[in-house]
Parts: C-alpha cells; sequence; structure tokens
C-alpha cells in the first residue's frame, strides 16, 4: 500500500532552498499523484500546495478547501494548482486528513488546463 494517497492531505517542509514565489515554509499539500503508480519506495510525491492567501489563488485553477472535519483545515484555503510540484518524501509528514474526492478531480482537471493538456 502506498504511503501517500491521492486526496491527502500532508505536511511539507519546503524551507531552505526555494526562490522568490516558491514555497518557502512549512505548509499543507494535497496528494495529487496516482499512487497505484509508484511504490511505497519512490523517493517523491506529486503535490499541490494550500494556502490561506486568496490574493495567490487564481480563480480558474485553484479550488477552495472550506474547513471540515474530514480535511482538519482550520479555515478556508485554495489548492493552487498552477504550482504543482515533485517533492521529496523527506520533506513530507502524512496527516489523517484529505479532501473530497470531487475537490481532488477538480484539482487533476486544472493541473491539465495549466500545463496545455486539455
Amino acid at each position: 500500500m502506498p504511503r501517500f494517497v491521492a486526496g491527502s492531505i500532508v505536511i511539507v517542509d519546503w524551507r531552505g532552498d526555494s526562490l522568490p514565489k516558491e514555497p518557502n515554509k512549512v505548509r499543507p499539500a494535497v496528494v495529487v499523484e496516482n499512487d497505484l503508480l509508484f511504490d511505497a519506495e519512490h523517493p517523491n510525491v506529486i503535490v499541490v500546495p494550500l494556502t490561506d492567501d486568496a490574493r495567490l489563488a487564481l480563480a480558474s485553477l485553484s479550488v477552495t478547501i472550506d474547513p471540515t472535519p474530514e480535511n482538519g483545515c482550520t479555515k478556508r484555503c485554495f489548492a493552487l494548482a498552477p504550482l504543482v510540484t515533485a517533492a521529496s518524501v523527506k520533506r513530507m509528514r502524512t496527516t489523517a486528513s484529505r479532501i473530497t474526492d470531487q475537490q481532488l478531480r477538480r484539482i487533476r482537471r486544472q493541473i491539465a488546463e495549466a500545463i496545455g493538456a486539455i
């Protein structure tokens, strides 16, 4: 079974080597990779960072995540599809939180739009 399941919210430590306008602190992110493609030993996970800063959320390329018991969010946040990235598992810790399947589908569609796949 994979350690990082699509739709899960993880905590990623991006401190230390980021450039301006890249994630640069400890922040939550959503796992968006197809967890059936990668085994548990794969060194990276494809994620989309979450932010509570609405100014960073492009309306057509971000998904609003309102707080629920399932996602563990304490305030409204936004999944930033254009910032999709592969991050090292060494930067991550898992949580029991997750987004809905519908939100995951929307994020993946926005990623496809952002890279010109649809």
